[in-house]
């Protein structure tokens, strides 16, 4: 699995930047490529944003590419801000056949199952599932993937005995060394600011942003 998170497109590296940053992946040959969110920004141009869209599109995997939300990608401003909105985000990346995950919940060739919510930021309006609801149903002895881009809803993913959670959001070691106090501390809102953690028999991971591969 290839894990993508918070590449915000535009304020990093811009479209062709990230196409390059895609072709790296793809060269390790991944099975699937997982997108935990803010893969652009409040700032990312039309141009890249579309840009970002076809290059996923381009990608060769297995099982394709999946993705969820995260805080940035609708933007905090009104559309016209960027020229486009979450609607037209979603268009392009559907026309790229990129999977796109929002509280969804899909089983990959019959062997394991991607769990993709909605960003936490969306419990404010009363749209986001719980885990509970997510997981109802699904067959424990298959392998479970949750994609949620930021790292604050650890007790209910271990209860619900999902076995990977994949991560983004906190831009881990950026701020170094106020990331790893807060990785020692309860200072944060975050369950985890960065790397590895297991609790229960679910497994944790917060990457730090674009990209991180898993064997």
């Amino acid at each position: 699995m290839a894990v993508l998170s918070d590449s915000h497109t535009g304020t990093t590296f811009h479209g062709e930047g990230f196409a390059g940053h895609i072709k790296e992946i793809e060269a390790q040959n991944p099975d699937v490529l997982l997108i935990v969110g803010d893969f652009i920004d409040d700032d990312t141009s039309k141009e890249d944003m579309i840009r970002c869209c076809q290059a996923l599109g381009e990608m060769k995997t297995t099982y394709g590419v999946y993705y969820v939300f995260g805080n940035h990608d609708k933007g905090y401003y009104p559309p016209e801000y960027r020229g486009y909105d979450g609607d037209d985000l979603i268009a392009e990346l559907e026309k790229n056949n990129v999977h796109v995950m929002q509280d969804d919940v899909e089983l990959v060739d019959d062997r394991f199952y991607i769990i993709g919510r909605q960003d936490k930021s969306e419990e404010y309006s009363g749209g986001r599932k719980t885990m509970a609801e997510l997981t109802e149903g699904l067959d424990p002895d298959k392998f479970s993937i949750v994609l949620d881009h930021q790292p604050q809803d650890y007790d209910a993913q271990a209860a619900s005995g999902v076995d990977l959670v994949l991560s983004g959001h906190t831009h881990g070691g950026q701020l170094f060394p106020l990331m790893t106090i807060e990785n020692h501390s309860n200072l944060a809102s975050d369950d985890r600011v960065y790397g590895y953690e297991k609790r229960d028999n679910t497994n944790f991971i917060v990457t730090s942003g674009i990209p991180c591969v898993l064997g």
